[in-house]
């Protein structure tokens, strides 16, 4: 049997460090726990990634053993979202942040294969965050990315490089969250060999069209 490994398949899941690229990402689809609060002091942020786990592993195992398709389990992934954008970029008050923890699925899974490994993981005594984790879609479209390498209070400089020079260079805006995906195991991995995907959507800039003055009929 042959395992998949979608990081590997799906382009956008591969950033270069110290280059900013625009990028078309397609619409996938992730399981989602949404919370707030500073991921390093927050006990829901701590429930949702174990719920995360939890029942991506299960599908996996799932697909494995029923479905005759296996692959590797996708890295862990968040939007973050704040009143005040600035907290990225400046302060980096955590506590302000929203997020959404998630870890994506392959497109052979459906509605009914998440619930059963969701209902398997529940049975077992999982997390509390296991009964408001769902299955959504997400269709980013055009985005900038780079790699960042090391800790991840250090993203500030390259997220402030990215908004306020980057992205308006090249005649776009800011949409949507930002969206990082963790490629190494901060549990396993030194804070300076972190390796994460910054990316942030974008859209153009519609140019503004002059108004013509209205001509003196010298009524």
């Amino acid at each position: 049997m042959t395992k998949v490994d979608l990081k590997r398949t799906i382009p956008s899941y591969t950033a270069r460090r110290g280059v900013f690229e625009v990028v078309e990402v397609p619409a996938l689809r992730y399981l989602m726990v949404d919370g707030y609060g500073d991921p390093n002091t927050s006990a829901d942020y701590a429930d949702a990634v174990a719920a995360l786990y939890g029942v991506s592993y299960r599908i996996k195992f799932l697909s494995k053993s029923e479905l005759d398709r296996d692959y590797v389990v996708m890295p862990l992934e968040g939007l973050w979202w704040s009143d005040d954008m600035e907290t990225f970029t400046t302060s980096r008050d955590k506590s302000r942040w929203s997020w959404t923890m998630m870890i994506l699925v392959p497109e052979w899974i459906d509605e009914a294969d998440v619930e059963r490994a969701r209902r398997s993981v529940a049975d077992k005594g999982g997390t509390p965050a296991v009964s408001s984790l769902r299955l959504a879609e997400l269709a980013e479209g055009t985005c900038v990315q780079t790699l960042h390498i090391g800790s991840y209070d250090d993203e500030a400089p390259v997220l402030a490089e990215m908004h306020d020079r980057f992205i308006p260079s090249r005649g776009l805006r800011m949409t949507g969250r930002h969206h990082e995906i963790y490629l190494a195991d901060p549990r396993r991995s030194a804070p300076e060999r972190l390796r994460t995907i910054l990316r942030q959507p974008v859209e153009p800039v519609e140019p503004t069209v002059p108004v013509e003055p209205v001509a003196d009929d010298g009524a």
